[in-house]
């Protein structure tokens, strides 16, 4: 029963092992490696000619941030619900009137756009009375590109 304890305490590393010492490990010097001729590693170091190696150099591509593309909806019933939805895979921003729409149907469909933009990690934000932005993953709009949006549909900007 000692023999357990023993190799549990080793295994906890709370004790050393004393049959690691009759193993007979021996330290073993690695000689560098020279690369065989014709091998791809010889090739590749001498490759400028004077047996000197190249470093590869690796650089990042230029991230495009992703053009804002807007949608405006001014639905009538919960059934345009689908339309919000769609161009908002699609990656577009949707601007969302809810003016003339009667309340309760409003506030359903801010109900769905708000789980939409949580589900599809997008936010939504209201950018006038009655009026909300909902924006997907990874679109910035710019404070200036959202002002002269709303202008050009003659929202004034109330947020």
């Amino acid at each position: 029963m000692a023999g357990v304890w023993r190799k549990t305490l080793v295994y906890l590393g709370l004790v050393e092992d004393d049959e690691y010492e009759d193993y007979g490990y021996e330290d073993v010097e690695m000689e560098e490696a020279q690369p065989r001729r014709g091998s791809r590693r010889a090739a590749g170091d001498a490759a400028d000619g004077q047996g000197h190696s190249r470093e590869a150099v690796v650089r990042a591509m230029p991230n495009a941030a992703p053009q804002a593309r807007f949608h405006l909806l001014m639905p009538s019933s919960f059934n345009d619900a689908q339309e919000v939805g769609d161009k908002f895979r699609e990656g577009y921003s949707v601007l969302m009137n809810l003016q003339g729409v009667d309340p309760d149907l409003a506030r359903r469909l801010v109900d769905f756009a708000s789980g939409l933009a949580y589900g599809l990690a997008g936010s939504m934000q209201p950018v006038a009375e009655k009026v909300f932005l909902i924006t997907p993953a990874g679109i910035q709009v710019s404070a200036e590109e959202r002002r002269r949006f709303l202008e050009e549909r003659g929202f004034f900007n109330q947020a």
